[in-house]
């Protein structure tokens, strides 16, 4: 049998043979399967322990039928998913425990450099996988190592609980295609929000390592990126506030799936395109990203201002706040 699989090759072929014929003795399925009765008598006896055949009663002749392998395997594998979860959880805290000790006796594992797209792009998946708490972004435009849609471990840790909080900059969202990205993000529950500009690329997870890019953005093209990872320290504490005092300046990201009014008769895609506004994506984006006219951008604009009572965008913002309509 191989490894870790429920059945191995000939207790697979027996079982689907039996399913195929309902119910056989042990004679009939070996002649079906061409193979010895004695050898198809043992295979029997193994499914039956394995909960996938009963023995049906009253013949000295055993009359076998299968059984529902979702209920005769479905335990087995709920186990096995427990198993790698107990392990997964036992490889990251070892790990936080290394680098702990490690940053203790030797100040210089405070700060690890990595050099080339391929070793940063694997260390962000590391520490995403390892995450249980946070994770926090600085999302610029122009990802050095990993695409938004390339970011699938987000997906993972947000089904485990871990809040995700991330800025993208106002160039980010009017790249064709990632306002998608994040709004797959945002259904599954990351909390998003935007600013004309970001000062670095940042990634910190669990509040206690840190990822930065060391080359500035107009000197990417000079070799391989190069980023810091960046554990508990000083350091660490300015990232964590940095990116604190953005956040609180940002303006939320609202896209919501549904076209439900809201007490305000505001409906889901206004709110997305009033968030679009307040970020300061220009008309012309807005429409391409919603795929819809120029017109309709400033139509739509309009209803939310009267509603507002309001005759310019400053006061649709404003009032937009007031009412939490973002």
């Amino acid at each position: 049998m191989q490894d870790g699989a429920l059945l191995d090759a000939r207790e697979e072929q027996a079982y689907r043979l039996l399913v195929g014929l309902s119910v056989a003795r042990a004679a009939e399925l070996a002649e079906v399967a061409e193979l010895p009765q004695q050898e198809v008598v043992e295979l029997l006896q193994r499914l039956q322990a394995k909960g996938l055949v009963a023995v049906l009663p009253g013949d000295d002749d055993p009359v076998f039928r299968p059984l529902p392998p979702d209920v005769a395997l479905g335990t087995t594998l709920l186990r096995r998913q427990e198993s790698l979860e107990s392990a997964r959880q036992t490889v990251a805290s070892l790990s936080e425990e290394f680098r702990a000790s490690a940053s203790r006796r030797d100040a210089h594992h405070l700060v690890e450099v990595i050099v080339g797209a391929g070793a940063l792009r694997d260390r962000l998946r590391d520490l995403q996988e390892s995450a249980r708490e946070e994770i926090l972004w600085f999302c610029r435009a122009n990802p050095l190592a990993m695409q938004g849609a390339e970011n699938t471990e987000e997906y993972g840790a947000l089904s485990r609980g871990v809040r995700y909080r991330a800025i993208y900059e106002r160039a980010l969202l009017e790249t064709p295609g990632e306002l998608d990205t994040i709004a797959e993000g945002i259904s599954w529950g990351e909390e998003a929000r935007t600013l004309p500009h970001l000062p670095v690329r940042l990634a910190i997870v669990d509040r206690a390592t840190a990822v930065c890019p060391l080359v500035r953005d107009d000197e990417a093209g000079i070799g391989e990126p190069t980023a810091a990872i960046i554990g508990r320290g000083q350091l660490l504490d300015a990232l964590l506030a940095l990116f604190e005092s953005h956040w609180e300046a940002a303006t939320p990201v609202k896209l919501q799936p549904d076209e439900a009014e809201d007490g305000e008769g505001l409906d889901g895609s206004e709110r997305f395109l009033l968030s679009l506004m307040v970020a300061g994506v220009p008309d012309k984006s807005i429409a391409s990203q919603l795929g819809i006219s120029r017109r309709t951008v400033q139509r739509r604009l309009d209803r939310m201002m009267a509603l507002a009572g309001v005759d310019t965008r400053t006061g649709l913002a404003y009032q937009a706040a007031m009412r939490k309509w973002l």
